[in-house]
């Protein structure tokens, strides 16, 4: 279906508006004028007719033999003066002296509007045929020196020349209006050009048509979309927006301000520069942001930002991270008692079985000791899960793996999970793994308590120790004083964030031969006590 454009619409309508408005004017301001020009002409004819009814010269000709031949050239010579189109001078029975026709001398008035004058008196403006068609007529009575009614004077100007002057006045208003029209006509044509620009060319029904999209988008993405102004007013927000970042009402025209931490937006608002990937822990969820700005002719007018909530895949990840460390610690138990079976199986074989006894009797032992500080001093099951499949490890690494007998910790609260415990505790024990590998009687000591308000584990190795310029780079994302292609960097820096999302922290003293991490997680979180 073929559609008309908005700058036809807005020239027809113009068009048609400015037509209508020229046509009731001109035909308002003719009308009006035709009423004052006719006004005038009889105002005009009535002071002539009175004043010429009452010139002396006038009235004293009625009393002379020959009136017309005194009245007649008076008459034309006022006439001709004032423009009129006659002036008839006549007496009480109605007999013409005067007339711009010669031969009309001498014959009866015509028009039967003469009563008023001769029999009552008056002065008056009327409207009659007379001899030289429709005219304006002046009526007035002529009076003797004793105030008796002698003859009138009626004074006219045709209709027609009242309708030609109209007619003439008529010309220039409407060379006005077609100047008018067509100054209307070049305006509605920038108008149009104008408003095409301001919606980069498109038409009305592509504009809403647009509309409709954008809104089937920003309620089909699973990512949170935010579209503020230049001055961080909101413009627009999702429903997935709103759900990430907690907000049941209605957002639009409020500042973007109260909503989340907006510095980044603002950065990008001042700037121009987008900001991708930028993490903000907001409402107990982490969310990665992203921020591109809107220009308007080479400026910034708004940016749009995105959300994504980053909780679900870091959980996801960390089950994996968990279940991997699992195997990897499953895998190195396995393997180490396959050893020490293998051993204990050749003893046996070989008849030595004092030596075979004295094994069993040393491991069972050490277990005994390990179980006992596990299982009896440390009853978090959390936690003995990690130290189980940590004291394999370290087994298989021939790594001396200590856990201080005056250890003591009970159930974790609550909000400790063990996705959290992994990255905390499995990361800083193969940080020192890693640490240790190299020295020839690797020691690692571990120590947890619960005295207190806080839950403190202490992780310690006697490895080459930590750099001092690199001690504050250590939980940054990516840094890493390893070599190889295989990606690190990640794992401290995980467990520090862990670490800030319990509202804990860690501390770090290292010299070489001794590395310290103690770690510090409140027994309860302030956000959550205080909401």
């Amino acid at each position: 279906m073929h559609r008309v454009t908005l700058q036809t619409k807005i020239l027809g309508l113009v068009l048609s508006l400015s037509l209508f408005l020229i046509f009731m004017l001109t035909a308002y301001f003719t009308y009006m004028e035709g009423k004052q020009i006719a006004e005038d002409r009889g105002r005009l004819a009535l002071e002539l007719a009175k004043t010429i009814a009452s010139m002396p010269t006038i009235v004293d000709a009625f009393q002379s033999e020959d009136p017309a031949g005194i009245i007649q050239p008076i008459a034309e010579k006022i006439r001709q003066k004032v423009g009129a189109e006659f002036i008839v001078v006549g007496n009480a029975k109605e007999i013409r002296y005067s007339h711009p026709i010669p031969s009309e001398i001498g014959k009866m008035m015509i028009g039967g509007d003469n009563a008023r004058a001769i029999k009552k008196g008056e002065s008056y403006v009327s409207e009659a045929h007379g001899s030289l068609g429709l005219s304006m007529r002046g009526k007035a009575p002529i009076f003797d020196k004793e105030g008796h009614i002698i003859g009138i004077v009626s004074v006219g100007f045709l209709v027609e020349d009242v309708q030609q002057q109209i007619f003439r006045d008529l010309s220039k208003e409407i060379g006005v209006s077609v100047i008018a029209l067509i100054i209307s006509v070049i305006g509605s044509y920038l108008l149009a050009r104008s408003i095409r620009k301001d919606t980069l060319g498109l038409e009305p029904y592509e504009i809403a048509r647009l509309y409709k999209e954008k809104n089937a988008v920003l309620h089909s993405v699973k990512e949170g979309i935010l579209a503020v102004d230049r001055d961080g007013v909101i413009r627009s927000m999702n429903q997935p927006a709103k759900t990430l970042l907690n907000i049941k009402e209605s957002v639009r025209d409020l500042k973007v301000d109260d909503l989340f931490p907006s510095v980044y937006l603002y950065e990008v608002l001042e700037s121009g520069k987008p900001r991708v990937d930028k993490e903000m822990q907001w409402a107990h969820k982490k969310i990665i942001m992203n921020c591109t700005p809107i220009f308007e002719d080479n400026k910034v007018s708004g940016a749009v930002v995105s959300f994504r909530d980053k909780t679900e895949i870091e959980q996801m990840i960390n089950t994996l991270s968990e279940v991997k460390v699992y195997s990897e610690d499953l895998r190195a138990q396995t393997h180490e008692f396959t050893n020490k079976l293998y051993v204990l199986s050749g003893l046996l074989q070989l008849g030595k079985h004092d030596e075979a006894i004295d094994m069993l009797q040393s491991e069972t032992a050490e277990l005994q000791s390990i179980n006992r500080i596990v299982f009896e001093q440390i009853k978090d099951t959390k936690v003995q899960a990690i130290l189980l499949g940590k004291l394999g490890k370290a087994s298989e690494k021939k790594v001396a793996f200590e856990i201080d007998s005056q250890s003591y910790l009970d159930a974790l609260p609550d909000h400790i999970k063990l996705s959290e415990l992994t990255l905390i505790l499995g990361n800083i024990i193969d940080n020192a793994f890693d640490a240790v590998s190299s020295e020839k009687e690797p020691i690692i000591n571990f120590f947890a308590t619960d005295i207190g308000e806080d839950i403190i584990f202490e992780v310690s190795d006697n490895g080459g120790g930590i750099k001092q310029e690199e001690l504050s780079l250590i939980f940054e994302r990516g840094f890493t004083s390893k070599e190889g292609e295989v990606p690190s960097g990640y794992g401290l820096a995980n467990a520090d964030q862990a670490v800030k999302e319990l509202e804990g922290l860690i501390e770090v003293h290292s010299e070489p031969g001794n590395t310290i991490f103690t770690v510090y997680l409140p027994k309860r979180q302030e956000g959550k006590k205080n909401g």
